[in-house]
């Protein structure tokens, strides 16, 4: 892996107003915002003022950003639901399954708890958690295969941990998962965006992502991926107008449900969330994600490596192919360190005992080193 060409970079990184007087290393909280991105609010703010309700166009920026996430993916727009967050994705999945039947639920330690505490929750219905530990800062493959069973109904893996940027064995899991029936859910989070993903070539049967971090959107939408040709062991438990066959049907008389991924749609979507969410996929659409790969490992790695020499403690795995786009460090006061970062204009996201640090293709290696400086001073305090 090599980092990109700098003109490349320089390219994709000046349509970032921010990173001219900021050092971005939180795309795993937030992606740094676009001037696609802010245009697209402004044309937001603009139809209300001009036009009132234009609810024409409104929907057309809903279809846009499906369609956008479905070909970021590989997936039909008819197999991708937007919902209000990756949390609701994984209830909607939940909820249709029969956990009498098959009670086994494999998830992992290295969960985010919002998406862990749905699996959870389904204990009440039935289902039977079982967690994956983590070892050394990693699931190994063989772990996540001895605990699934005949048993088992649902098994969920995280694209990349959230915690310490940890690659989790997904296609392992898929195929072992698969022969004895099982279906497999993926939380994309902590990676889509920067990894390129082809749901065809994993063969999940769900897959579920936010736009506001590497997807470069804001908060308010997410979309859910649900393989065609699933059928639900039960109906989606939430529901509402949008996941009728025919929402403009009104009719407040009949539940039905379309065969596509709409089915698991509610309520009416953040319309601001969804103009900024096909603006962000728009700006990813215009590089080759593999690019993106290359050059966001190549930054992880010269991170990793730097952060090592000046004595910090690294979480994340040292071996390149085991990690994602972040790079974590162990502090006793990771939000106070962040604080003090923050002064400096570098922004970076702690969580527990973890300061994260993240890249995406606008990043270059100075950014490290502005990190690493930025450091020095703090420890030399």
């Amino acid at each position: 892996m090599s980092i990109a060409p700098l003109d490349a970079t320089e390219r994709f990184r000046a349509r970032f107003p921010s990173l001219k007087d900021t050092v971005h290393l939180a795309s795993c909280s937030q992606g740094a915002a676009s001037e696609h991105v802010l245009t697209a609010l402004q044309e937001f703010q603009w139809s209300m003022r001009s036009q009132g309700a234009p609810w024409g166009a409104w929907m057309a920026q809903v279809d846009a950003a499906r369609a956008a996430f479905a070909a970021h993916i590989g997936a039909q727009p008819d197999e991708i639901a937007v919902v209000g967050c990756a949390s609701e994705g994984a209830y909607q999945v939940a909820s249709t399954l029969d956990w009498s039947r098959r009670p086994g639920l494999v998830t992992t330690d290295m969960e985010f708890p919002s998406i862990a505490h749905v699996w959870l929750a389904q204990e009440r219905r039935g289902a039977r958690v079982r967690h994956v530990p983590e070892r050394e800062g990693i699931v190994p493959a063989e772990d996540y295969t001895a605990a699934i069973d005949d048993s088992t109904n649902l098994v969920s893996v995280p694209l990349v941990s959230y915690r310490n940027g940890a690659r989790l064995p997904v296609a392992e899991t898929v195929r072992a998962a698969h022969a004895v029936g099982a279906r497999v859910f993926v939380d994309a989070y902590q990676g889509l965006g920067v990894l390129p993903v082809d749901v065809r070539e994993l063969d999940c049967d769900y897959l579920v992502c936010g736009a506001l971090k590497y997807l470069l959107g804001v908060p308010g939408i997410a979309f859910l991926y649900v393989r065609g040709g699933l059928r639900d062991d039960v109906d989606p438990q939430l529901t509402g107008w949008f996941g009728r066959v025919d929402p403009f049907g009104f009719d407040p008389r009949s539940l039905d449900f379309p065969d596509t991924a709409r089915r698991f749609e509610t309520g009416t979507p953040s319309i601001p969330s969804a103009y900024a969410a096909a603006a962000g996929l728009r700006t990813l659409a215009d590089v080759d994600p593999k690019d993106i790969e290359a050059h966001v490992g190549a930054l992880t790695t010269y991170a990793h490596t730097r952060l090592t020499e000046i004595g910090e403690t690294p979480a994340s795995p040292a071996d390149p192919e085991l990690r994602g786009p972040q790079v974590a460090i162990t502090d006793p006061a990771p939000d106070a360190l962040a604080a003090e970062l923050a002064e400096r204009r570098i922004v970076t996201s702690p969580r527990g005992t973890l300061l994260r640090i993240s890249f995406h293709y606008y990043n270059t290696p100075s950014d490290v080193d502005a990190l690493i400086d930025a450091l020095g001073e703090i420890r030399a305090q």
